[in-house]
């Protein structure tokens, strides 16, 4: 009967995860949240910390039209936004629209907050994915021996990061990663669609994580880690695409509450992979 049940489970559509994870010396200061408003808006954001300085993706170039590469907006309004990292700190707002990106690389003390009918589409060209070197826990790729595939977003050796919205969606479009991989064709090991490393006081929440290529969050030699109010969407024949898979953590206690938890939705890793 038991068998039967997990089968009946594997054989839905798709997988939906809510998860709430509360990783390592999550003290008052850490789990402290308050709400702001961006300034000629009306939406709230709830965040680890307030930014004193906002933006919008529009400000640098930024075309929702699912169809206009935004990889260089985002990564403009980034850099633009973290001369503000000792002043309070800076939001980047992502308005409605469909915002067809490649990997950008997030800085501290700065929170990307994506609206609710907002949308990022991770780009389907191979160029806008940058190369880096495997885990050094690990020592190669988990598809190919060689480097990975740049997580869509991405960030090292950050300090008070926010990745939030009003439950707007990053799409990772991952059909094409999914037919490379059972295929043999990919050089490299397939995105993330968030990663963080050597990092500490992160936030992950409120958003929707659709198609990923891999994984779709993984925090790795990271400590205080908030992962709240996610859902995260794959077919069931999806290749690898577990919802959290926490690498090496400098304490590896974690508090973990389970919503709706569907199998391989949840990994906890001493060690970089976890094969099964």
């Amino acid at each position: 009967m038991e068998f039967s049940r997990r089968s009946s489970m594997r054989a839905q559509v798709i997988k939906v995860v809510s998860v709430l994870m509360v990783v390592v010396f999550l003290g008052q200061r850490g789990a402290e949240s308050r709400k702001a408003k961006i300034q000629g808006s009306m939406f709230e954001y709830t965040a680890i910390s307030c930014r004193a300085h906002s933006a919008s993706l529009t400000d640098f170039n930024g075309v929702g039209d699912g169809k206009t590469s935004n990889t260089k907006a985002f990564q403009a309004a980034i850099d633009n936004l973290s001369q503000h990292a000792s002043d309070g700190g800076a939001l980047l707002y992502v308005p409605p629209g469909k915002w067809l990106t490649g990997s950008f690389k997030l800085t501290s003390h700065f929170t990307l907050y994506l609206h609710q009918d907002a949308v990022l589409l991770a780009s389907q060209d191979m160029n806008e994915w940058p190369v880096l070197t495997p885990l050094p826990s690990y020592g190669r790729g988990r598809d190919a021996a060689g480097g990975r595939y740049t997580s869509l977003i991405f960030g090292t050796n950050l300090t008070d990061v926010v990745v939030t919205g009003a439950n707007g969606t990053i799409d990772g479009q991952g059909s094409m990663w999914w037919q490379k991989f059972h295929g043999g064709k990919l050089k490299y090991t397939r995105p993330y669609l968030i990663e963080l490393m050597f990092s500490d006081n992160i936030q992950i929440s409120n958003l929707t994580l659709l198609n990923s290529p891999s994984w779709n969050i993984h925090p790795v030699y990271s400590s205080n880690i908030v992962v709240q109010g996610i859902t995260i969407i794959a077919p069931i024949r999806s290749p690898n695409t577990d919802g959290i898979n926490p690498g090496r953590f400098v304490s590896s206690e974690a508090f973990v509450n389970y919503y709706n938890l569907s199998f391989n939705y949840l990994m906890m890793m001493k060690n970089y992979y976890y094969y099964y």
